[in-house]
């Protein structure tokens, strides 16, 4: 008997080992890895031209700020280091070039976890920055390029043309560029550029609150595979493309869930000053979508009160049980 307990030990270790992991209904060949929250130190580097999630809040983030409901009341004692803002990486092995795509106040934690998952040289400093517009959540994060902080040196930010003039023209932005700590590299509206040769953007004007810019989503074309990013918009009916066209086009969307319901900020806030398609309304827009479309459609930019955040919420088993899908970070999307 006294080889019984560690030969139990060895067998549960192996039978541990084979259990496969819930990757929220991904497609096992298209997505690299799926890490919950806390195994970060479990991060390989990609093989092949990928797509990482490394952030998927709304600009605030979670917990936000002067929020005490049961939403927010926990994670002020104990913070969830993953509850990062909407960000992607691009990461180019083949070139050993990485990209963000938005600057968030949680850059210094993405940008270690872009470099842990690209795993070529040594740096944290993005090969470029991609951005989609200027609301805070998505430009701030230049601040840490200026001298308070990496004091980079000639950064490429991709910009449309009134956010290029936004950051020449409006400090402390402006000092960033005078001190060549970023290098500000004009794009336009549906011209395709090259980042490597293995990744091309698309940017496309979508309709949003534009108070100081322009307001974009990409298109991401890979090797192999192609992604919609459209974090921010106001109403789909509001656009003057069709998103169900749209989807037609790509492998992967990642678009805007900010908000799940109408009743979601009742009593707090405006809902009309702060338009943003509602989840349901969209499983109203992707109704007639077959279940290969709803699969592409993944959901990101979440408000803190939005309660598919939770797993184990009506709402996201609603949403799961519909065919469309939640963005997590550590997801990573082969292109």
């Amino acid at each position: 008997m006294k080889f019984y307990y560690p030969l139990l030990a060895i067998a549960l270790l192996f039978s541990c080992g084979e259990e496969e992991e819930n990757c929220d209904g991904c497609d096992p060949s298209s997505v690299e890895a799926w890490n919950e929250p806390d195994s970060s130190d479990l991060i390989s580097p990609v093989d092949a031209p990928s797509l990482v999630i490394l952030g998927t809040f709304q600009d605030a983030g979670s917990p936000q700020i002067n929020c005490h409901k049961e939403c927010c009341e926990h994670l002020h004692h104990q913070p969830d280091p993953d509850r990062m803002v909407v960000c992607l990486g691009l990461i180019d092995p083949e070139n050993r070039k990485k990209y963000l795509i938005e600057a968030t106040p949680d850059m210094p934690r993405q940008l270690e976890l872009l470099h842990q998952n690209a795993g070529f040289n040594r740096s944290d400093v993005p090969d470029g920055v991609l951005l989609t517009h200027a609301h805070i959540g998505h430009y701030s994060g230049l601040m840490y390029f200026g001298k308070e902080a990496m004091d980079a040196s000639n950064i490429p930010v991709y910009t449309m043309p009134k956010m290029t003039e936004f950051l020449q023209t409006n400090g402390p932005w402006d000092q960033l560029v005078e001190n060549e700590n970023i290098k500000l590299n004009p794009i336009e509206k549906e011209k395709e550029f090259e980042l490597t040769s293995n990744f091309k953007i698309i940017p496309f004007i979508v309709p949003h609150r534009d108070e100081y810019s322009e307001t974009v989503g990409f298109k991401i074309i890979g090797p192999n595979k192609s992604a919609l990013f459209i974090p921010d918009i106001d109403k789909w009916s509001q656009w003057d493309k069709k998103i169900t066209k749209e989807l037609e086009t790509v492998d992967y969307a990642f678009i805007d869930g900010t908000f799940y319901d109408s009743h979601e900020i009742s009593g707090s806030r405006d809902v009309c000053e702060i338009p943003h398609p509602f989840i349901t309304e969209s499983f109203e827009t992707f109704r007639e979508l077959s279940d290969e479309e709803r699969r592409k459609v993944i959901f990101i930019h979440f408000n803190h009160t939005n309660p598919v955040i939770e797993p184990n919420s009506e709402e996201y088993e609603e949403l799961t049980n519909k065919g469309f899908k939640v963005a997590r970070i550590h997801q990573i999307y082969r292109l």
